[in-house]
């Protein structure tokens, strides 16, 4: 192993041991559990000498007797260890993963959004889930028969140096060999490990995508593209796998082949009369069995290795999601409830990745209690700036203010509560409808507040028909439920909030002709004292807001009344023809 990857694995290790250290108690156990095992299986070679010097050259009864007795002790022992050393380290391991997990799941909640925009959620799933169970394993089975095996080969060293220092100087000729092919072979299980963590983040991602299309695939015949797509990441997978396997399997043989030539000499040197002189029957066969019993342990210790990698490398993985910067929440001011009054100042905002400004010198004040809609074609900045409202992107240059107040001065957690939003995109959680519609409010609603806003948003009259009603479950992202009723739920939610501002992001998208005015009634109601943002595509339900702003290429090139707008003839008199066959 190289010296930069010695340094990463200490650092590695530097980092996971916090973790292991809140449960040292645990620990300390496993380890004195596991350090019993390993001298218990070494004196069970030892127990080789008294039997045959003893008991067997000098016809010692007594000492034959005696050995079931011991054999049996050693054997209880050996099994309490076993299980001390097991179920200690298992505890241990299963709650540094719980609490790692928890703290991956809880930086997913506060990284900022272009963070997912360029992440793929089969991968982040993965770190979850596979990398997880990795170090899991590498703190669990990897280090229990580390720490045995280890325990086991310095007790088989001490016993051979014991007994027969000169044969067993040959060890020292034999070490630092197998050390190297360890070495090597540790390089080798970590590159390969990398790459298996890459290629199973492609198996969750593509069987992600399957099952979200899942309809569209079937819908336009795509099958065998999928199981092509799914065959190619799942054989990526199978190759680095088979990889990893070939580099244990051929380091397992070389070691043992290692280990019998030092056997090999240890019974050539042994057949010197002046060697052989020195040893009694016993003594020789505790020195030649410990040799033999030391290529067990040290086999498994080459077999783990590729576990121990496997599970760094995983680590390394948490850690560097740990590690990413999160979202900027820079402000320290609060306002208890706002008036809604937006001013939006010479704005400017590009994505990380665009290759020019989305939006380009935007001005535009919004009076509090006043509904202003944003319409244009598809790409013309609308949703980006509904998306610049609440900080999930931050502001390139200009500004935002609520109130007087720019909205990085805000928290980001009192700058959300003055909003509701409703986009085009629902997500809906696998609960009881009622849930979804209360979804992070607590216990401060009732059960009346719930139905009112589901009747306000028009939800009632298919709930109503539903075995379960308000208690029915929706599966997961709504799946139970059509588009629309999915939307109605979302628009509901946004009623119970009863936020001073609202953002409509094409929140009436998914419904059809009839659910489509019940809810505008509903959301002109709503919108009664609050300030609104509608972003829109269907030009029917903005015609009643008390100002159209017109998009083009990021900047505004119209603003006013429907009726103002029509009669200009510009640009937004054009959308309508289209829409409307004018």
């Amino acid at each position: 192993m190289s010296s930069d990857q010695s340094g990463q694995f200490r650092a590695t290790f530097a980092r996971l041991w916090p973790y292991i250290s809140k449960y040292k108690a645990g620990f300390a156990a496993a380890i004195f559990g596991m350090a019993l095992y390993g001298v218990v299986d070494a004196s069970m070679i030892y127990m080789v000498k008294p039997l045959i010097d003893s008991g067997l050259a000098e016809s010692n009864s007594s000492t034959l007797r005696m050995a079931p007795l011991v054999i049996i002790g050693l054997f209880v022992i050996r099994g309490f260890a076993n299980f001390m050393s097991t179920y200690c380290l298992a505890w241990v391991s299963q709650n540094v993963i719980h609490t790692m997990r928890q703290q991956v799941f809880n930086k997913y909640l506060k990284l900022p959004i272009p963070f997912f925009d360029d992440a793929s959620t089969g991968d982040l799933i993965s770190k979850v889930t596979y990398d997880a169970e990795q170090v899991s394993r590498a703190s669990s089975t990897a280090l229990i028969t580390m720490v045995r095996s280890g325990f086991t080969v310095l007790g088989l060293l001490f016993i051979m140096f014991y007994e027969s220092w000169q044969l067993s100087a040959i060890f020292f000729v034999v070490g630092p060999i197998i050390a190297l092919v360890i070495n090597l072979v540790s390089k080798r299980f970590r590159l390969i490990s990398k790459n298996i963590q890459g290629a199973m983040g492609g198996v969750t991602s593509t069987t992600e995508q399957m099952l979200k299309g899942h309809k569209n695939v079937l819908a336009f015949g795509g099958q065998q593209i999928e199981s092509d797509r799914f065959t190619k990441a799942s054989n990526i997978n199978r190759q680095q796998n088979m990889k990893l396997s070939a580099a244990t399997a051929i380091s397992q043989p070389i070691i043992q082949i290692l280990g019998a030539c030092a056997l090999g000499v240890v019974l050539f040197i042994a057949s010197f009369p002046a060697v052989l002189d020195t040893l009694t029957p016993g003594s020789f066969v505790v020195v030649v069995g410990a040799m033999m019993g030391l290529l067990a342990p040290v086999k498994q210790l080459t077999r783990v290795n590729a576990d121990l990698q496997r599970g760094v490398a995983a680590a390394d993985s948490i850690f560097a999601v740990l590690d990413q910067t999160e979202a900027a929440d820079t402000g320290s001011k609060t306002l208890e409830h706002c008036r809604g009054e937006i001013a939006i100042t010479d704005l400017t905002f590009s994505y990380p990745r665009s290759e020019g400004p989305v939006l380009k010198q935007i001005n535009l004040n919004i009076p509090a209690g006043k509904t202003v809609a944003l319409v244009g074609r598809s790409g013309s900045g609308k949703s980006t700036l509904s998306n610049l409202l609440p900080r999930f992107y931050e502001i390139g240059s200009g500004s935002i203010t609520i109130d007087g107040m720019d909205i990085r001065e805000l928290t980001m957690a009192n700058l959300r509560q003055q909003m509701a939003l409703v986009s085009q995109q629902v997500t809906l959680f696998n609960d009881t409808i009622a849930n979804n519609i209360a979804y992070a409010c607590g216990d401060n609603v009732s059960r009346e507040q719930i139905i009112a806003a589901a009747e306000a948003a028009y939800v009632m009259p298919f709930v109503n028909q539903l075995p379960q009603g308000l208690d029915t479950l929706v599966g997961e992202d709504g799946v139970m439920l059509s588009g629309g009723q999915r939307q109605r739920i979302a628009i509901a939610r946004a009623i119970l909030r009863d936020a001073p501002i609202l953002i409509l992001d094409e929140a009436t998208s998914a419904l059809d002709t009839e659910s489509e005015r019940a809810i505008q009634r509903a959301l002109d109601t709503l919108a009664a004292g609050r300030t609104s943002i509608v972003v829109a595509h269907r030009l029917s339900t903005i015609e009643n807001a008390d100002e159209i702003v017109v998009l083009d290429g990021g900047e505004i090139i119209e603003r006013g009344t429907h009726q103002q707008l029509l009669d200009k003839q510009g640009a937004y008199a054009q959308l309508h023809a289209l829409q409307f066959g004018d």
